[in-house]
């Protein structure tokens, strides 16, 4: 590595102390730095093995030059991430607040998206006919009678959280957020679904408890969006996106991997897009065709590419070395209901897809990061 106004020829540090041992070197030759943005920009282009001229990098980061340091796992992870503020792991507790969804109703479209079953995504949330207060007790003590559990995620999944009157929802994420164990309000929604009045109700309970907001983009590409009848823009979602965080409510943002018709390459670049917006985190979810949805009518009658376990992970591989290590996975795949999955039969022992995962990450040298590019 050269570094043209210096004139040196430097060995890439492996780590931050080497960098500061390069520093001293020059130093001691005369080479000083007028002011310390200037030395901070040096010691970065050293540590990812780049190079400095004038106070600028003049190539583009290469990626994490060694592995963060996220617990046991080698990428950045929800579990991670909530421990290391709460403590301690916090679950999850599906809710449904009784919503639908305008892409259902008429509004936008009829019948939802391809993929989606009759449940609105929600096959493991609660049970509509009972409160807020008694779906989280409920799950409390579903949680509680296999482990000790003191901290909770209230997270309204089925259907799009935010398509109701404003009144009906502060009444559910209030009464959501009343009990002290619930740590985060979890929300489920579409981008389309925002208002006004909505984000201001979404601003007051942030100031109160954390808030974050998951959207079902799935896709960049507009093809696809049309074909899995997804029902808005990707304006629509950069509009929500800057809304929200200019609150500074957390947006995770859904991604759905081997839809129909779709490359790698697509794929990779719907990645590639999200590395460079402003979220927090995201779920990178594996299609699941499920029974009575209009994806398994089309995977009937058209059969399209499912990949077995072994192609999934080591895609997965390839996402995870290129995503932005400052996003948080909340999810690498998925487990749908037995009763109603078609297919990839695979998916259903999500236990034994994560274990294989986390070895192949480990026999590939792959952790979040190595290969995203700034």
């Amino acid at each position: 590595m050269t570094c043209p106004n210096l004139g040196e020829s430097l060995k890439p540090p492996k780590t931050l102390i080497e960098s500061g041992a390069i520093i001293h070197h020059l130093s001691k030759k005369g080479k000083f730095f007028l002011n310390v943005s200037s030395f901070t920009t040096f010691l970065l282009a050293l540590y990812f093995h780049e190079c400095y001229d004038n106070g600028q990098i003049i190539k583009k980061f290469k990626g994490l030059a060694q592995m963060n340091h996220w617990g046991e796992k080698r990428y950045h992870s929800m579990d991670y991430d909530l421990k290391t503020i709460y403590g301690e792991k916090v679950y999850k507790i599906t809710l449904n607040g009784g919503m639908t969804c305008p892409n259902r109703d008429g509004t936008v479209g009829k019948g939802g998206c391809i993929f989606c079953s009759s449940k609105g995504s929600g096959d493991f949330a609660g049970n509509a006919r009972a409160s807020i207060s008694e779906q989280i007790a409920c799950g409390k003590e579903a949680l509680q009678r296999k482990r000790p559990v003191h901290s909770y995620i209230a997270y309204f999944q089925a259907f799009t959280n935010t398509y109701a009157p404003v009144p009906y929802l502060k009444k559910l994420y209030r009464e959501a957020i009343r009990d002290p164990e619930v740590r985060i309000l979890s929300i489920a929604t579409r981008p389309d679904c925002l208002g006004e009045d909505v984000l201001v109700l979404l601003d007051k309970i942030n100031q109160i408890k954390p808030v974050w907001i998951e959207l079902g983009l799935q896709t960049i590409h507009s093809e696809t969006a049309s074909y899995i009848r997804r029902g808005y823009d990707l304006t629509a979602f950069e509009d929500a996106v800057r809304h929200l965080r200019s609150l500074g409510i957390t947006v995770i943002v859904h991604m759905i991997l081997y839809l129909p018709g779709e490359s790698r390459k697509d794929m990779l670049e719907t990645l590639d897009y999200l590395n460079h917006m402003d979220i927090q985190g995201i779920k990178l979810q594996l299609l699941h065709v499920l029974k009575d949805t209009v994806l398994a009518s089309e995977y009937r009658n058209h059969p399209f590419h499912i990949p077995d376990m072994m192609e999934y992970i080591q895609f997965l591989g390839v996402c995870i070395a290129r995503l932005n290590p400052r996003i948080t996975i909340h999810r690498l795949t998925g487990d749908g209901p037995s009763e109603l999955l078609i297919a990839p039969l695979w998916a259903g022992n999500k236990r034994t897809v994560l274990n294989t995962l986390h070895r192949y990450l480990k026999e590939q040298d792959i952790w979040q990061g190595k290969e995203y590019y700034d």
